[in-house]
């Protein structure tokens, strides 16, 4: 799902409010979690999931093209854990069985 097709669900589901209101409800969320990202805080939707920043220390790869050896340097990455009734969810629509698998 995109979030244009996010914004044009929510629209269709909730006819009283604009467009416009509900772009800028979605785009103020996602800065909004990018934001504490950013900041280094971790964010937790209750029954949704939580995001937080993993460590990845610096190490030694390879070029694909070359064969080359290459220093990663460390990073921080993104996280998305899934909450326990999203993956209740999630595990009971694979267990209906999914007509497009």
């Amino acid at each position: 799902m995109t979030r244009s097709s996010l914004v044009a669900r929510l629209t269709e589901r909730f006819p009283h409010l604009m467009a416009r209101d509900t772009e800028l409800a979605v785009r103020l969320m996602l800065d909004a979690i990018g934001d504490a990202l950013a900041e280094g805080s971790r964010v937790e939707v209750r029954g949704f999931g939580s995001f937080a920043l993993s460590y990845r220390p610096p190490r030694v790869g390879r070029n694909p093209k070359s064969g080359d050896q290459v220093v990663v340097p460390a990073k921080h990455v993104p996280h998305f854990k899934a909450g326990k009734e999203l993956r209740e969810r999630v595990d009971q629509l694979g267990m209906d069985g999914l007509s497009n698998a």
